[in-house]
């Protein structure tokens, strides 16, 4: 039945392959598991039920993501939207967190329909694969950098804005350790991947979460909540209490809209939309690159069921209660281990429901201890950029911008703005834009672009 379903020889994989796979993409995604919560409580949220509410909101949108598409990529609440919702939306502008979760749901209702009439598939093809290739090794660098930034590797500087951690100080035995288990649990990762070893990056997230139990029983590593660094042992290990979801659950529904200005809402429902819509299409683009899933014509077969899962799980999670739910970068890890079907995004989706279950478990795994995996992936995605023509500036000077803009303005959406918009530009001018068969609707996404960043 699984073979029928999920069609694993003709993707050429196998179960053992897929669940390990799966296993992977969860452990390096998991995170959000406690990020999101202390995110949306900024905003007033009951921190227990944003956390069953991501978990809900995770399972929902990849169980959809295997079922309509059979691609291995999982979906949770989006980094960096999260943000947007609780320190702009709500911080910043004054809304109710409820008006916010409208917006997410609105944004979501907005996204099935552009994907059931296939817009946003049209928008994925038109993008040329040069820069489809760059949009690849651009998110490799910005995970790489995600996973520097979680393992405090690389740090906030006065004097050049980012710098490397510097391993000694008032803090060494927290956050210089994590930092050094960090650099550990990167060797000892990759050398399971040049021994071959099935499994090496989960391994490596495993073996670097001992070590950092290891450094804090022998008083090595010493918790400090004040710099962000907590305890690594494991406390407790299950929990039943599911209650708290009634403070999210449905909570959109009882929004004041009394003092609510239409062109704000408008405003906020197209920044959730643009933001969500362009970072969905780069990683499919990215992972799906590195996976070789792209066709001859640098097409996704069955992208419409994937955009639309991404879509359902926007408005599905905004009832629950969290901010958009977005295809993940991280699974990258996963197709990195070999996952190529619905049974790798089906796996970590249970697993996202047993962490309603194994919370307490799962929430003390360090970012120390994740960060060599998401380094790791970085690596792997960069190595799409040698199919790109350099030597045609045409070609290679756009890709750099996109490859170059993602990590430095931290935003996939951002990268691939300023890679449509350079790649247009250049061929127009230089009278490439028939020879490199600039479409209608890249002309459109390049306008579109150019408004944003005037009037936005």
């Amino acid at each position: 039945m699984i073979e029928k379903f999920f069609k694993l020889k003709e993707n050429g994989t196998d179960v053992k392959t897929e669940v390990m796979a799966g296993i992977t993409t969860f452990m390096t995604m998991a995170y959000i598991l406690a990020v999101n919560p202390t995110i949306l409580s900024a905003a007033g949220m009951d921190k227990n039920a944003v956390l069953i509410a991501t978990a809900l909101a995770s399972f929902v949108g990849t169980a959809l993501m295997a079922l309509l598409a059979n691609y291995p990529f999982v979906l949770a609440p989006g980094m960096g939207l999260n943000a947007y919702f609780a320190y702009t939306v709500v911080l910043g502008m004054g809304y109710s967190w409820q008006f916010a979760l409208v917006a997410v749901f609105v944004e979501g209702i907005i996204f099935i329909i552009l994907s059931l009439t296939n817009v946003r598939e049209a928008i994925f093809n038109s993008i040329p694969t040069p820069l489809k290739l760059a949009v690849s090794g651009g998110i490799g660098l910005f995970i790489a950098f995600i996973g520097m930034q979680n393992a405090k590797l690389i740090v906030n500087s006065d004097t050049t804005l980012l710098t490397y951690q510097t391993f000694k100080g008032e803090g060494f035995h927290s956050v210089g350790v994590g930092a050094i288990l960090a650099l550990i649990g990167v060797l000892v990762t990759a050398i399971l991947l040049v021994k071959k070893v099935k499994g090496g990056i989960l391994l490596g997230i495993l073996i670097t979460w001992v070590l950092g139990i290891l450094c804090e029983l022998l008083h090595i590593y010493v918790p400090n909540p004040d710099l962000g660094m907590y305890s690594v042992i494991p406390t407790a290990f299950i929990s039943f209490n599911f209650t708290s979801i009634g403070a999210t659950f449905g909570q959109m529904f009882k929004a004041d809209f009394g003092s609510v200005k239409i062109l704000d809402f408008f405003t906020i429902m197209f920044a959730f939309l643009f933001v969500d819509m362009f970072d969905t299409l780069g990683t499919l683009i990215g992972v799906a690159s590195k996976a070789s899933m792209l066709d001859e014509d640098g097409k996704l077969p069955r992208i419409k069921g994937a955009l639309l899962a991404d879509a359902i799980a926007t408005s599905a999670g905004a009832v629950l209660g969290t901010s958009t739910t977005t295809t993940y970068v991280e699974s990258a890890s996963g197709v990195t281990e070999g996952g190529r079907t619905g049974l790798t995004a089906i796996t970590a989706g249970l697993l996202f429901l047993l962490a309603l279950i194994f919370s307490p478990l799962f929430l003390t795994i360090p970012s120390f201890a994740t960060a060599p995996a998401l380094i790791i992936v970085g690596f792997y995605m960069i190595s799409n950029v040698v199919k790109i023509h350099f030597e045609d500036p045409a070609e290679g000077i756009p890709a750099f911008l996109t490859i170059a803009v993602m990590p430095l303005a931290y935003s996939i959406s951002e990268g691939i703005a300023i890679g449509v918009i350079s790649y247009t530009l250049l061929s127009l001018i230089t009278g490439k834009a028939k020879e490199n068969k600039i479409s209608v609707l890249m002309y459109i996404l390049t306008v579109l672009f150019i408004l944003k960043y005037i009037f936005l």
